[in-house]
């Protein structure tokens, strides 16, 4: 029994000192080195022994609680001690060469423990020894490392990995950029462009090494990438690597990414960047590869590393994707802003949304980039419906399915439907007269009928089954896919109203505005604009449009036959000026602008006359004149000059006047002329600026028949509504006027049915009034304030949720 004890005891102290350094067991001096194969054989002899006593599954524990021992007690407080020199350490050679330092000392203790893990492993391999359970041997120690030495790091450690792996990369990059261009990679100092794109290397005197930022003299960019692999070397013994080196490696791959792109690609939209940077990605994948994967063809070769860098590939890529798509959705305003010359940009945003989760994001972004740049009072209307046409061209071509721009756009939709030109502004558009409207009017040329979203169709009405793709998870699941997909940019401007009656009566109205006020239209223009709006909107709703113009063209051959009539007649019978008209037919123009105006008596006479040529040649009918509309040609001769003018009829017949008189007041031109005098006033100023009347005193007109020289001129301030006086009725004139028609037959239904309810008079309503294009639609919400209204001026009764007649109306 002695001897047994004696030939155990000397079998675990063979075995043990041979796996674990002597200093770890307390022993004061090593045991002697015996050769390789004795050594060998001397190890096997005493794990033959440990197994006779079964006591062989205990070596791999105890293993594991001598390195655990080991690395609390002394490795790990010693690594760390040189750590520590860092924080009195400024210069960065210096801090690199300590690094290595402390990390080789590192491998140096753990080297003999990494010996026997080998040989530790080999046995149970071959069967020699039971294992520790699931997990191998190699597993656990691996784990022991960085639990003990890196479970909770110094932020000047961090620093210092950070710091270097940054600098390493910096001279990579530089040597890959000199290489390429076939330079000596340290030879040359920064130029002013790369000091620019990188003014941290770009910072000091002298000329500078464009990787390590030292002075030429000075440079260690070798000496970096030597330190830089051997310490790659050793983190890859211990299998420290990704955890040292992958959370520094993750942080400058994002910050150098976000520099490069803040350089090259922050505000130029014009040109694609996904090439370059897939190109600069590859670059850095082969400085990954340093870092990674061990030299030589057979280590980068194998499935490991194949995975290894096919992950950090996808990394960096989805590094890059959210980074960029990130800085184009910030621009995205500018962006939408330049559109069409931004497209490169839009579909580098819509290749990196395909692959990122960055649409709410977006959406977001755009919304308060919106409601902060564009849905202010500030910002003009027709502005405003610029930036909306190339948000819809933009949006489309980043969002086929029109999504984005359903829920984006949202806002502008509802704050244009707030503004009183909206729909002014876009019809402008339209027909070509609002400045910088060939969008809209490009749009029209294409003849596409308007689509509205209130119909019925259905997604599966697809000619193309194969072509169906659904759409994104934000999208309204009740609203048609097909539709919002097919809608073109008139059909959006007119979907902001949901009805085409408002955009059929704005352009009657400016369409009568041109003929009636602007005397130098075109007729083929707003013939091929009638025609156009016709495909858009239906023939049954550019009927009155058609009136329009035709009323236009008969009055022009009217005229024509009534001035050959006059020129038969003798000279005598002849009228004293020649008078041409413009005939309308009232029912299909829109309500025109009722003004008094008295006119001179020739000037009636000749109207009278006008009247009764036109009865021969139209039977049964006649004409209702509107003095206060038209345009006069007139030469005001004075005694020393002659001024050929064209002017509206109160100015005309207010110089008609002076011809009987050459002083008036204020209060006689009014009583002659029937207009009040606050309006007669304001028509003074033509007159008084063109230097044929003065106003002296306050209130009394003379004619100044010869010009003084010497007088010095008066600046005369003509109001803006007499330069663009409409003959339309304005817009409040015709709403009041629509209004009036709807409460005659509110009036009607409430008298027979007695009383009804705002939802039923709303059905009547338009069921039997809201028809043809002279009539534009009320809402409820609009009708149930004008009811309101009736209300307060005792019109009307409400009580019990509905509408009566009071009973002295009934």
């Amino acid at each position: 029994l002695p001897a047994a004890r004696m030939e155990l005891s000397a079998a675990w102290h063979t075995l043990s000192t041979a796996l674990v350094p002597p200093a770890a067991l307390g022993l004061a001096a090593p045991r002697p080195e015996a050769a390789g194969p004795l050594q060998d054989a001397e190890l096997r002899a005493a794990l033959d022994v440990l197994q006779c006593y079964d006591l062989h599954s205990i070596v791999e524990e105890w293993f594991i609680e001598v390195l655990q021992t080991d690395l609390q007690a002394n490795i790990a407080p010693e690594f760390w001690n040189c750590i520590g020199q860092y924080e009195n350490t400024a210069e960065e050679p210096q801090c690199a060469a300590l690094l290595l330092d402390a990390f080789s000392l590192l491998k140096c203790r753990l080297e003999p423990y990494l010996n026997s893990l080998e040989l530790l492993e080999q046995w149970t391999k071959a069967g020699l020894l039971l294992g520790t359970g699931a997990q191998t041997l190699q597993e656990k120690v691996y784990t022991m490392f960085k639990a003990i030495l890196f479970f909770s790091t110094t932020k000047s450690f961090q620093e210092m990995i950070q710091q270097f792996y940054s600098r390493t990369f910096r001279i990579y990059m530089r040597q890959w950029k000199k290489g390429e261009d076939g330079t000596n990679e340290c030879e040359s100092s920064m130029s002013e462009a790369e000091q620019e794109s990188d003014p941290e290397e770009g910072a000091g005197e002298g000329q500078l090494c464009a990787g390590c930022s030292g002075k030429r003299e000075q440079c260690w960019c070798p000496e970096a990438m030597e330190q830089f692999q051997q310490l790659n070397d050793i983190l890859r013994r211990l299998n420290l690597l990704e955890r040292v080196s992958a959370e520094a490696v993750t942080t400058i791959l994002h910050r150098m990414i976000e520099e490069r792109m803040e350089q090259r690609c922050r505000g130029e939209y014009e040109h694609s960047f996904l090439n370059e940077f897939q190109e600069w990605i590859e670059k850095v994948i082969g400085w990954l590869s340093r870092v990674f994967l061990q030299d030589g063809p057979l280590a980068q070769s194998s499935p490991e590393a194949s995975s290894t860098l096919k992950r950090w590939r996808c990394h960096v890529q989805r590094f890059f994707y959210r980074i960029y798509a990130s800085m184009r959705i910030e621009e995205l305003f500018s962006i939408i802003r330049d559109f069409p010359e931004s497209k490169p940009a839009v579909e580098d945003l819509k290749f990196c949304l395909e692959r990122t989760n960055q649409r709410q994001q977006l959406l977001s972004s755009l919304k308060s980039a919106l409601e902060m740049r564009l849905l202010h009072p500030g910002v003009n209307t027709s502005d405003i419906i610029t930036l909306y046409i190339s948000a819809i061209k933009a949006l489309r071509e980043l969002d086929p399915s029109m999504v984005i721009l359903e829920v984006a756009c949202e806002p502008i939709r509802k704050y244009l439907r707030t503004r009183e030109d909206t729909v002014r502004q876009i019809v402008a558009g339209l027909t070509g007269d609002a400045e910088g409207s060939g969008d809209l009017a490009n749009e029209l040329s294409k003849a596409d009928p308007v689509t509205l979203e209130n119909g019925q169709e259905s997604d599966d009405d697809i000619s193309e089954p194969g072509d169906w793709v659904p759409d994104p998870v934000d999208a309204d699941p009740g609203k048609s896919s097909s539709k919002r997909r097919s809608s073109d940019i008139i059909s959006l401007l007119v979907s902001i109203y949901g009805s085409k009656d408002l955009f059929i009566n704005e352009y009657r109205t400016l369409l009568a505005d041109r003929l009636l006020h602007q005397f130098n239209y075109s007729a083929e223009r707003e013939i091929r604009n009638v025609e156009l709006l016709k495909l858009r909107f239906g023939e049954a709703q550019m009927h009155y449009c058609e009136v329009m113009l035709k009323d236009m063209a008969d009055s022009r051959r009217i005229n024509a036959n009534i001035r050959d009539e006059e020129e038969k007649l003798p000279e005598e019978e002849r009228p004293p000026f020649s008078l041409v008209a413009i005939i309308l037919s009232s029912e299909f123009w829109p309500p025109l602008k009722e003004e008094k105006l008295e006119l001179p008596e020739q000037v009636k006479e000749a109207m009278e006359a006008y009247s009764k040529k036109y009865e021969k040649l139209k039977a049964m009918r006649t004409l209702n004149w509107k003095h206060h509309l038209g345009l006069v040609s007139l030469d005001v001769e004075l005694a020393d000059r002659t001024l050929s003018l064209s002017v509206s009829p109160v100015h005309a017949a207010i110089i008609l006047h002076f011809q009987t008189k050459s002083t008036w007041t204020l209060t006689e031109l009014s009583e002659v002329l029937k207009v009040p005098v606050t309006s007669l006033k304001r028509k003074m100023t033509l007159w008084l600026q063109q230097g044929v009347l003065r106003e002296e005193p306050e209130g009394t007109f003379t004619v100044i028949e010869e010009e003084q020289k010497d007088q010095v001129e008066k600046v005369v301030l003509i109001d803006s509504d007499e330069e663009g006086d409409s003959a339309m009725a304005s817009q409040a004139d015709q709403k009041e006027e629509e209004l009036q028609l709807f409460w005659t037959y509110i009036q009607a239904m409430l008298t027979n049915l007695e009383s009804l309810s705002l939802e039923r008079i709303h059905s009547m309503l338009k069921m039997f009034v809201m028809t043809g294009p002279v009539v534009t639609e009320i809402d409820i919400q609009e009708l149930q304030g004008f009811l309101q209204k009736k209300v307060r001026d005792q019109q009307l009764i409400y009580s019990g949720g509905v509408y009566r007649l009071p009973k002295n109306c009934s």
